[in-house]
């Protein structure tokens, strides 16, 4: 999978531009603050429909200008595919060879994308939240059952949460196992499916972390041990667990159990890596889970999918900056960097210098 060109008109600080990338290494370098991020998230848009910067699309849109137009032309996992988003402050627009498409799951799984940046460092440091928000994005690439289970999960999850907060006891009590089981059904999937997801994660996150840190250091990843087993068996613990915390739950006015709430633990040196990880430790654990999340891709499809590494060298030492490169062989690698020759290393590069939103030639 790769991408072979990304048009940007009005998207962040662009006016009009276009980007012709090589399959192999790409380096994107420049002046800090002149636009080299803003082409790799429109990558990762393209790809996942989803900013990994901003939740807030309109933040996309060029100031003083009312849309944006990004498309790209990728070799994806069905062949040669066309993806075009056209963005405004009141929604957007997304297109596959030109056809309109009325839900994000079809579009994830065309050309899947890794990206990290130093801001992904919040997988480690920071809330549940985050470690959720990664098994979502990277699981919803890999599978649209799974992304369309979430979405349901959640929606029913919210009209429960709306429920627990009437004071009409008599209505809440008959109500909500009608809405249990719908929740449990596709709480399942969404518990098994990352159960399964982490399984295959785990070893291989352990293995970049030891090729990294050369040994040093042992990473461990591993999902909460309440929610694995079976969709079937899973559904039933769930409905039990809900049903015996409807007292609780009313008196909290929201769901306190369930798969919206669980977390992976990430163990550096037996050691909690939130806790006890030096800021060392913690940019190395993060950048192996990502180097795993592409190695799982290409475990279940057969192929790489599109690695995007937001201003990581000046991050890394020299060894590990090496390390890293020499992990890009064989998939499309697009780096943003201030200085091209930081990442060469005697590889043959594809080199774009971006200069105020703007490809210098």
């Amino acid at each position: 999978m790769y991408i072979k060109n990304l048009v940007l008109k009005n998207f962040r600080n662009y006016g009009e531009e276009k980007f012709e990338f090589s399959s192999g290494l790409n380096v994107l370098f420049g002046k800090n603050a002149q636009g080299k991020t803003n082409c790799a998230e429109a990558v990762f848009y393209l790809c996942t429909g989803t900013s990994p910067r901003t939740r807030r699309e309109k933040q996309l849109i060029r100031s003083g200008e009312q849309v944006a137009n990004i498309s790209c032309t990728c070799q994806g996992r069905y062949g040669e595919v066309e993806i075009s988003a056209r963005i405004t402050e009141s929604g957007r627009e997304v297109k596959i060879n030109g056809n309109k498409i009325t839900r994000n799951a079809d579009l994830m799984g065309n050309v899947f994308a890794v990206f990290f940046s130093p801001q992904e460092l919040r997988l480690i440091q920071d809330g549940p939240d985050e470690r959720r928000r990664f098994l979502n994005l990277s699981i919803s690439q890999l599978s649209r059952s799974y992304f369309v289970a979430l979405s349901r999960y959640n929606k029913i999850l919210e009209q429960r949460n709306n429920l627990l907060k009437s004071r009409d006891l008599d209505t809440v009590y008959d109500t909500l196992p009608v809405w249990d089981a719908q929740l449990c059904k596709y709480g399942a999937v969404v518990a098994s499916s990352r159960a399964d997801y982490v399984e295959k994660l785990a070893p291989l996150a352990a293995e970049a972390h030891a090729y990294l840190t050369d040994g040093q250091e042992e990473l461990v990843v591993c999902p909460e041990k309440k929610y694995k087993g079976g969709a079937e068996e899973l559904e039933k613990r769930l409905f039990d667990e809900l049903s015996n915390n409807y007292d609780r739950d009313i008196r909290l006015g929201y769901t306190a159990s369930g798969p919206h709430r669980d977390d992976l633990d990430i163990i550096i040196n037996g050691a909690d890596a939130k806790n006890f990880a030096s800021q060392g430790q913690t940019r190395t654990a993060a950048l192996a889970i990502k180097l795993a999340e592409v190695n799982v891709f290409k475990q279940a499809c057969g192929d790489y999918p599109v690695l995007i590494l937001d201003d990581v060298m000046s991050e890394l030492d020299l060894p590990r900056r090496k390390k890293l490169v020499g992990r890009t062989d064989g998939l499309q690698t697009i780096i943003t960097c201030t200085h091209a020759e930081r990442v060469l290393y005697g590889k043959e590069v594809n080199k774009i210098m971006i200069e105020g939103g703007a490809v210098r030639r």
